[in-house]
């Protein structure tokens, strides 16, 4: 459907306007232009009044000085006539069948923001970036997907503190490589002691039972003559004997003995490692939570990335980022004023895609070369813009003077109450 635009209008006694008529570019800007205090805003209020209601009723409608009621006469594009005259200013609306209406069949076609698109402009960027989400139907699927990804964000920073101080505690522990895995136990060392001990007293009786074996030898000997049955017998016994002592060695205590002596030194060393081991484990652990909330923080990511790429947004590159709005990958404060005009009225448009037309105030911030590419947009889009700028450059459509367009004849105020309608 095609949305619909103003096409005449006639205004006066309204504010500072005296007696105002126009036709506005069908598509494209129709700049106002004229000095100060010579009635261009006027005429913006007056439209907006005709055609949204008594919420923009100016508060002294009428022209200071003038005996005659405001006049307001508007002709939209599909035939609609918008009337406000009398001395209440009632609104007549008559469509091209002659059939009457009032506010609330200009409610359909007629979008708020776009009689006041400065309420939309001057807005805080987080609420831009809502009127956008909400007009698309995904403000709440992309409030619930921030909301976890700032849980994820708050969780994955924390963990990631945890973890670097785990590594940084990990590195600055000390490590003996030399010493055992697990503490010593000194019992355990007495006990290996105490065998030793055993082994070598056991010993020390063989070598004492041989000595003996020796000193009985040497007697016998003597006595050889006397004594061959018990040399015979000794002999064996001595030969038994030595064969079982002739490989025998004693063990040294020495280590262990070093060991006991040490053990305190040892075991500090070997927590010193289990610590470090502990304290190592530990960092990994939350390194691996880490990577892993930073893989769902990615993939939350994700999702509001997909899902403002598929959703049906008023511009090309036009999205929400942080809860901002971006256009060609600018935030708002960043944009140019043309580009801001562009997304204001993309929206207003994509609010209510009956509504054709906005109503911009004091475009003089602008240079002539924004003022034309905003326009030529407007062209490309199918889109009217009526628009007031402190000039009387060429860039204007006309000139406000004194109430008047200039250049354009002006009726007798004593003589009439007000214009036909209709009649330009």
């Amino acid at each position: 459907m095609e949305s619909l635009k103003i096409n005449k209008l006639e205004i006066e006694n309204v504010k500072r306007v005296k007696a105002v008529k126009m036709e506005p570019t069908e598509n494209g800007l129709t700049v106002i232009g004229g000095r100060n205090n010579q009635g261009k805003t006027s005429v913006l209020d007056a439209i907006a009044w005709a055609l949204g209601g008594n919420n923009f009723r100016p508060s002294q409608a009428q022209r200071e000085g003038s005996v005659i009621p405001p006049n307001l006469h508007i002709v939209m594009s599909n035939g609609l006539v918008v009337e406000r005259k009398g001395k209440n200013s009632d609104l007549k609306v008559t469509d091209p069948n002659g059939k009457k209406g009032g506010q609330q069949l200009l409610n359909e076609f007629v979008e708020q923001l776009a009689l006041d698109l400065p309420k939309f402009l001057n807005a805080s960027g987080k609420e831009k970036a809502s009127t956008l989400l909400k007009i698309i139907g995904v403000g709440d699927q992309l409030a619930a997907l921030e909301k976890k990804e700032q849980e994820q964000y708050n969780n994955r920073q924390a963990i990631g503190r945890i973890a670097d101080q785990k590594e940084k505690f990990a590195k600055e522990q000390p490590y003996y490589p030399e010493v055992p895995s697990l503490p010593i136990s000194v019992s355990e060392l007495i006990r290996q002691q105490q065998e030793i001990l055993a082994r070598n007293g056991e010993n020390q009786r063989k070598r004492e039972q041989r000595h003996k074996l020796e000193q009985e030898y040497q007697e016998v000997v003597a006595q050889i003559q006397e004594l061959l049955q018990k040399q015979a017998r000794l002999e064996l016994d001595l030969r038994i004997a030595g064969e079982s002592t002739e490989n025998l060695v004693d063990q040294s205590t020495a280590e262990l003995e070093a060991n006991i002596a040490n053990i305190e030194e040892i075991n500090r060393k070997v927590r010193a490692n289990l610590d470090k081991d502990k304290a190592e484990d530990d960092a990994r652990e939350y390194r691996r939570q880490y990577d892993q909330l930073t893989k769902e923080l990615t993939e939350t990511r994700d999702a509001k990335a997909n899902l403002l790429k598929d959703a049906d947004l008023p511009l090309p590159e036009l999205t929400v980022v942080d809860g901002e709005l971006v256009y060609k990958g600018q935030q708002w404060d960043n944009m140019s004023g043309s580009d801001q005009l562009k997304v204001a009225t993309a929206i207003v448009r994509k609010l209510n895609p009956k509504c054709g037309f906005v109503l911009l105030d004091k475009l003089e911030q602008m240079d002539v070369d924004t003022l034309n590419e905003f326009g030529l947009w407007l062209e490309a889009e199918g889109l009217q813009a009526i628009a007031t700028r402190v000039s009387t450059g060429k860039e204007c459509s006309l000139i406000i003077e004194d109430g008047y367009v200039a250049g354009q004849e002006h009726p007798i105020m004593e003589d009439k109450k007000t214009w036909k309608a209709g009649v330009f």
